[in-house]
């Protein structure tokens, strides 16, 4: 059997593949087991923040892998790695953020955030948005996308209360003296790239203070450079400064890693046993995190996002004037941009074409293509990308909605 023979039969998936496997990649680019080039819009979903096998991630991997993988009783002991990265993490973090814990997904991150947050509490409501993504454990389904996603899955969490996102009305309504804590996205990726006002998350954090509720803020998606500043937090209009920041995918460049930093006031409640993990601030994704970050800081990653960020939301504005009754609207923030069809049913077909033509990109949900490129990535790929999907679209003017 080949390689999809093999995995169709022993594997388990949960969704619908490409009929591609890949063998390798440099930079924006990949290759298939035929050999085929393609430019990857989708950094394995905003996690090959420096495209794929860059020489800093590999040194890191080298010489940490010849030194040490896993630390004898692993979180019971220190490591010299956790520590030079939790020393690099002062220099990025938030104001107020005093405490890092690392883990192993973004997922997992959020998870322990929503467990802390009841404790601490003593409250068991929560607040998130419809069309949210905090992950797929149980605790952090109940508080994704919307009803409609967390009662598939039983005992149903019914104390998660969801409101539209970027609606501050909805919010205030929800928020009371119950409510052990809010958890939202400043962007919403999965969601579609929903981009909210410049005063959303102020609005958030003062109706917390108000009703003694602790404010999640997820930057799985959005961190490190994603959007054009380290967090997306930092673009709002007023100085955010939540009581836990939730840390993924870029954070250590394409390996399995996560964190989650808290408040001097959560600090100061967490107690020993309240969380663990085998993998949590292993050497090896300490020391890769560490090298990712360091080349962000040395080369003003933030800076060459927020540029090469406008230059693509303006090719998908040119297209979007190409395709006016193709194209319902285009958005972006740094290097995470969506293309909204009028016609949701386009979207796996339109995605399918673009890999036929060596263009990788994310189906979404509500008919969008979102895109989320690497952050070195050149203006000439962007071209490239562009002038596929183009020619893509072009395909598709005789479904155009009237």
């Amino acid at each position: 059997m080949n390689t999809i023979e093999t995995e169709n039969s022993l594997g388990i998936t949960f969704c619908d593949r490409l009929e591609l496997a890949f063998t390798h990649g440099e930079g924006s680019l990949v290759w298939d087991e035929s050999g085929k080039q393609y430019l990857d819009f989708t950094s394995g979903w905003g996690v090959t923040c420096l495209g794929h096998s860059h020489p800093v991630i590999i040194e890191a991997i080298n010489q940490q892998a010849s030194k040490i993988i896993q630390s004898p009783n692993a979180g019971f002991s220190y490591s010299p790695s956790r520590a030079a990265l939790l020393s690099l993490l002062t220099q990025i973090l938030p104001a107020g953020l005093v405490k890092t814990y690392f883990c192993n997904s973004g997922a997992e991150a959020n998870d322990a955030c929503l467990k802390l947050a009841r404790k601490i509490t003593e409250r068991r409501k929560v607040v998130s948005t419809l069309g949210g993504f905090h992950g797929r454990t149980f605790n952090t389904l109940s508080v994704t996308r919307g009803t409609d996603n967390s009662d598939r899955y039983t005992p149903r969490q019914a104390d998660t209360v969801f409101v539209p996102f970027g609606d501050v009305a909805a919010l205030t309504q929800a928020i009371d003296s119950q409510t052990a804590a809010v958890i939202v996205e400043p962007v919403q990726g999965e969601g579609g790239v929903q981009i909210p006002s410049s005063d959303y998350l102020a609005q958030i954090q003062k109706l917390c203070h108000t009703h003694g509720a602790l404010f999640i803020i997820d930057e799985v998606q959005t961190g490190f450079c994603r959007t054009g500043s380290f967090f997306a937090l930092e673009q709002s209009n007023e100085k955010i400064s939540p009581d836990f920041l939730t840390m993924g995918k870029g954070i250590a460049g394409g390996f399995p890693f996560a964190a989650f930093a808290v408040s001097d006031k959560v600090a100061a409640m967490l107690e020993k046993d309240d969380h663990g993990g085998t993998y949590c601030g292993n050497p090896l994704g300490c020391a890769i995190s560490h090298a990712v970050v360091s080349f962000m800081l040395d080369n003003d990653i933030a800076g060459q996002v927020r540029d090469k960020g406008k230059y693509l939301l303006q090719k998908l504005q040119q297209l979007h004037k190409q395709f006016p009754k193709l194209i319902n609207a285009t958005r972006g923030q740094g290097l995470l941009c969506a293309l909204e069809f009028n016609d949701h049913s386009l979207t796996r077909p339109v995605t399918l074409q673009c890999a036929k033509a060596g263009l990788l990109v994310v189906p979404t949900r509500n008919g969008i293509l979102r895109l989320l490129p690497d952050l070195l990535v050149s203006r000439e790929t962007i071209d490239r990308a562009m002038t596929i999907l183009g020619t893509v679209l072009e395909n598709y003017r005789g479904q155009e909605c009237t």
